[in-house]
């Protein structure tokens, strides 16, 4: 059989996946099956069980499928035993302003680097934003955003020591350069998303909340997210053990009857995030197995771009397809690898250009899972996050040129 070329078979498969998107189905399915499409118009077909196979034991597919598994066991029996509840409301009778809450929470749930975590904040930020009077898409923008703005100078993102590693510099010096991208972000989070907007719904017993017995409040319902993140960021284990730390903790703080503890078993989503998170690992193998990125790296190589533009349209335009920054940095560093002195400077352009275009991936989970939760479309979000990522990429590249 003759198969396409690797460009070619790319194309029709991505197409594909938007059309998928567009008619809302699973986000699992539509991986899944993007993947053993361009599978099947690329690849020798004996090599797409082998690289199944390879798939499914490769350590960071395991690591982010039990970790997602974990997540969404800690999100679902939030839910169900009413936690959720409690930690919206102490959070609220804490922090008086509601704008400031709702840039804060989806940051430091953020800490959990794991794929589809944004449906943890979701929940909350609707409590919040109900108060504002933001509409569905704006709800949904200012969940995934404000989820996403930590991660640039977040010292255990995978994306960011994958960086430092691919291109021998230090992970500090990366950060360093990328705290004024951090600070575009959230400026442009508040601008786009909450400015011109009045609370309508804070109560007036909340003047007389006692703050000790709050926060004590918080403290509770908030230790199975804090040991989570104390158990990677503290003590380094892997996110897929912490995760499963977390419900243990949830489960002995809302002491959940047995019928309630089971309910997250039964929910499809439970399984449907984990199966997701496979999909997107599995499709970028098949990328990766389609050597795109060696022809492409030819044809760069032969013409006369600007390096400028090579750091900002490859990753973004790679991570958008792959869905990952991950993928995003690694296939592009292969493409630039040589072409591109990588310094501080390019390095970090490199990485956020990556992160910057991944954001707005239609298999970006939490971009996709947000926008199901909140019952929008992902084409009236996207007004929002066209100026965000313009503002964004305008600091990094001023970044570029004068430091």
């Amino acid at each position: 059989m003759e198969f396409l070329d690797p460009v070619t078979a790319v194309i029709v498969s991505f197409c594909f996946l938007g059309v998928m998107v567009y008619k809302r189905v699973n986000l699992g399915i539509t991986l899944n099956l993007t993947a053993l499409l361009l599978a099947l118009l690329s690849l020798d077909w004996q090599r797409i069980p082998i690289t199944i196979y390879e798939t499914s034991i490769d350590l960071a597919t395991i690591s982010v499928v039990f970790a997602s598994f974990g997540i969404m066991l800690i999100s679902q029996l939030y839910k169900e035993t009413k936690i959720i509840n409690d930690l919206s409301e102490s959070l609220s009778r804490i922090i008086k302003n509601s704008k400031l809450l709702v840039s804060i929470l989806p940051a430091i749930i953020g800490l959990l680097p794991v794929a589809g975590g944004a449906l943890m904040s979701a929940p909350l930020v609707e409590a919040e934003t109900d108060k504002l009077g933001l509409k569905a898409e704006k709800k949904s923008y200012v969940n995934v955003w404000f989820r996403h703005t930590i991660f640039p100078v977040y010292p255990i993102s995978q994306v960011l020591i994958l960086t430092a590693k691919l291109t021998g510099l230090t992970l500090t010096a990366i950060i360093v350069r990328q705290i004024p991208i951090v600070i575009s972000m959230i400026i442009a989070g508040y601008l786009i998303g909450l400015w011109k907007t009045t609370s309508t719904g804070r109560r007036k017993e909340d003047s007389k909340t006692n703050l000790g017995s709050e926060l004590k409040r918080f403290a509770i319902t908030f230790s199975p997210i804090l040991t989570t993140i104390i158990a990677v960021v503290g003590l380094g284990v892997d996110v897929s053990i912490a995760a499963f730390l977390g419900v243990a903790v949830l489960v002995v703080i809302a002491r959940p009857s047995f019928e309630v503890f089971q309910k997250p078993f039964r929910n499809w989503a439970t399984y449907g995030i984990p199966f997701a998170a496979f999909g997107a690992f599995f499709l970028r193998s098949v990328v990766e197995a389609t050597e795109l990125s060696e022809i492409f790296g030819v044809f760069v190589a032969n013409g006369s771009v600007d390096d400028l533009l090579l750091l900002i349209v490859i990753p973004a335009v790679l991570a958008f397809f792959v869905g990952s920054p991950l993928g995003g940095v690694a296939i592009s560093y292969s493409i630039l690898e040589g072409i591109v002195d990588f310094t501080v400077n390019s390095a970090a352009l490199l990485y956020i250009s990556s992160y910057l275009g991944y954001i707005i991936a239609p298999t970006h989970l939490c971009l996709v899972l947000t926008a199901d939760y909140f019952q929008c479309s992902l084409g009236k979000i996207y007004k929002y996050f066209i100026p965000s990522l313009a503002i964004s990429f305008a600091t990094a590249i001023l970044l570029y040129l004068l430091v």
